[in-house]
């Protein structure tokens, strides 16, 4: 694999107007049946995005590349499914390997489309499900629908880290840049591998273990953030200088579904409906780890003070540490991915939880990119969230766990969040645009 590898990066180094097409072949081939199993594209495609963000492409091109590339494969393996059913099992491959069809099949007749949404993010799933789902004959419009929402989550997840760090290895940045962005990297990774063995071993105790992972990290970022003054200020620099008018209406709508009316009306509705519904004890959950979230924000920022960043034309007077739009966010859909997940497989709650986090981390890092916080701020917001999340958790199931909702629940708070989010996301646009301007 390295010296493949090497050599293709290597002729793209020399050939930079190749980047985009290989981005869109080597993401639909991530994601095409079969081939994504054997071919390794996930790293190929890092490597890729990583010479994408030398100053190739800009951002919006890599992921808007990498998303057309992942539903061609989507759109092939479908019709490869539909149009030969079950006559796929005789090809040799799948002769000699049985259980890569057999795995999907089963996951996809289990969770139906929640299988697509979710098995986009795992490794083996992921280039199969869209051909299971052809060869049940899923409808196409459906299909189609599923694959977008799935395939631009995928996109972020795969494309933006290579191009974040192509990006920074380009650009002037502080001497001590690297080394602090190394010992953040390497905490949320510890913290993210311990979490996913606690849940995935079954350790007694391990939503409390979660719990206190995110309080410890959370507290080692209140004390040292004056200390990551080189990462703070070396990320908003990389962000600034991709500023563009497109991508700031994309940002504003972001930011808006994080603002404190969005969140506070999405807060109420869901826990109202929660009640309506006789959800009681999810109810529960949700009201308390929403107010606690709350509270904690607010405690902090008037305990540290922080200013804000002074990229804004008309700077914001509230303090800075932690974000409340990165704050209420991550508890807003990490409450959302814990009820989804109740009942479930592990892998299946641990995936909901990754859901959960994506739209969420989209809200948070608009904040950065429109210059209205430090990207420490948002860290130290989405582990208050997260941390009253598994502690509240924690709480609720000290004696039983929690209840799984029925689909009828989920049929009506899904669509109602959905519509209340768009409400706020494209309200008023160009006002929101002028608080924005730098």
């Amino acid at each position: 694999m390295g010296p493949w590898l090497d050599s293709i990066t290597g002729w793209l180094t020399l050939h930079p107007q190749w980047l985009g097409l290989a981005i869109v072949l080597v993401a639909a081939t991530e994601c095409l049946a079969i081939v994504g199993l054997i071919v390794p594209g996930t790293v190929l495609l890092f490597g890729i995005a990583v010479l994408a963000g030398g100053g190739a492409l800009s951002l919006s091109q890599a992921l808007l590349l990498g998303f057309l590339g992942g539903l061609i494969g989507d759109v092939l393996s479908y019709t490869v499914g539909r149009r030969f059913h079950q006559n796929i099992r005789r090809l040799p491959v799948l002769r000699n390997h049985p259980e890569w069809i057999n795995r999907a099949e089963g996951y996809f007749q289990r969770y139906g489309i929640a299988s697509l949404l979710v098995g986009r993010f795992i490794g083996p799933l992921r280039p199969m499900l869209p051909m299971v789902a052809g060869m049940f004959d899923m409808p196409v419009l459906r299909f189609i629908g599923v694959s977008l929402l799935a395939g631009a989550g995928w996109s972020v997840v795969y494309i933006m880290p290579g191009w974040a760090t192509g990006a920074a290895m380009r650009l002037p940045l502080p001497d001590g840049f690297w080394p602090q962005a190394g010992i953040v990297a390497a905490a949320f990774a510890i913290l993210i591998g311990l979490s996913v063995h606690a849940s995935l071993r079954r350790l007694p105790r391990a939503t409390q273990l979660i719990a206190a992972l995110c309080l410890l990290l959370m507290a080692a970022l209140f004390i040292g953030y004056p200390y990551l003054n080189h990462l703070d200020q070396g990320v908003m620099a990389l962000v600034q200088e991709h500023r563009g008018p497109a991508a700031d209406r994309f940002a504003v709508m972001l930011t808006r579904m994080g603002d404190f009316r969005a969140q506070l009306t999405l807060a109420g509705i869901v826990c109202a409906l929660l009640l309506i519904l006789r959800q009681w004890r999810p109810a529960l959950f949700a009201v308390s780890t929403l107010l606690l979230t709350a509270l904690g924000n607010g405690a902090s920022k008037w305990f540290f003070a922080r200013t804000r960043p002074e990229v804004l034309l008309t700077p914001l007077h509230s303090y800075s540490m932690p974000s409340g739009h990165s704050s209420a966010s991550f508890a807003f859909f990490m409450t959302l991915a814990v009820l989804a997940g109740r009942g479930q497989p592990t892998r299946m709650r641990l995936t909901w939880l990754l859901l959960g986090g994506i739209p969420a981390l989209f809200i948070a890092m608009s904040r950065v990119y429109l210059g209205a916080h430090w990207p420490t701020d948002i860290m130290a917001g989405a582990l208050l969230a997260c941390f009253m999340c598994a502690a509240c958790l924690s709480v609720m199931q000290y004696k039983q766990p929690l209840p799984t909702m029925a689909p009828r629940v989920w049929a009506i708070i899904l669509p109602v969040c959905l519509a209340t989010l768009g409400y706020f996301a494209f309200k008023s646009i160009p006002h929101a645009m002028l608080r924005y301007q730098y």
